[in-house]
């Protein structure tokens, strides 16, 4: 099967440090890959470049190739058709990732009416469809209040609610259960993988925590300082990890969290 995401060797050099060196990662439709490492290690930043996002001054080399086109060499008109729409992100931080002064339904509905040319009764309806998707009570009455009136675990269905409203192909999830506490976590990874089952989306789920990985994708990749280094089925890297850094992760694990 081709590649619905497909990163060749990418590099990217700011004042002259590599941040991300020589990384070449695959997303194939329907997928879930993990993107797993300490911070600093480049891996949101290798992500970000799916959207066609690098700091600015930097140098830029490599292919990130998004269903047969380089997402680096797109123009800002064809980025704009590309982000939210087949593209969408989740970030780490459910209580800065809403606008908190704007309801939930100009959240949800805005993109929806860009990039699917719909009404605003429209939009407004399909975003009570996403709203009640991801389990949020009372979508009707949810729609019309602002982030604050909700808890931490909640904004971040809701910004995943948003992230799904154009029914992306692939799904980028920044360290979205980071913020949250261990109960609200395993809710969140609940929905994501029910979400992929009814969708059929691809996820890149970014995450220092190999015990999420385990439990959310099919293959893994480990970065350290920018690049790759160890790949594989999740199951087997975590079982049998070949690098010493790879290993020295899981052996920070509780026994538990890994099966073996």
């Amino acid at each position: 099967m081709d590649a619905l995401l497909d990163v060749r060797d990418l590099r990217i050099l700011l004042g002259g440090r590599a941040l991300v060196d020589g990384v070449d990662i695959t997303v194939a439709p329907g997928e879930v890959v993990g993107l797993a490492g300490e911070s600093g290690s480049g891996k949101t930043l290798t992500a970000l470049t799916a959207l066609g996002f690098v700091p600015d001054n930097a140098e830029v080399s490599g292919e990130v190739v998004f269903d047969g086109r380089n997402v680096l060499s797109l123009g800002k008109h064809d980025l704009r058709a590309l982000r939210g729409d087949r593209v969408a992100m989740v970030f780490q931080d459910p209580m800065t990732s809403l606008h908190p002064m704007l309801t939930i339904e100009r959240q949800l509905t805005e993109h929806q009416r860009v990039h699917r040319a719909m009404t605003r009764a429209q939009a407004r309806e399909r975003a009570i469809e996403l709203l009640d998707r991801v389990r949020i009570p009372d979508p009707h009455l949810a729609i019309k209040s602002y982030p604050h009136r909700f808890s931490g675990g909640m904004r971040q269905r809701i910004a995943i609610a948003s992230a799904l409203a154009c029914e992306p192909e692939l799904l980028i999830a920044d360290e979205v259960t980071t913020a949250l506490d261990v109960t609200v976590q395993a809710g969140i990874l609940n929905l994501l993988q029910s979400l992929r089952s009814e969708t059929g989306m691809a996820m890149l789920f970014i995450t220092h925590d190999l015990a999420v990985m385990n439990v959310v994708s099919d293959r893994l990749y480990i970065m350290r300082a920018g690049r790759v280094v160890e790949s594989g089925r999740s199951r087997d890297v975590l079982a049998d990890p070949q690098h010493e850094y790879t290993r020295a992760l899981v052996d920070a694990l509780p026994d538990t969290e890994v099966a073996r």
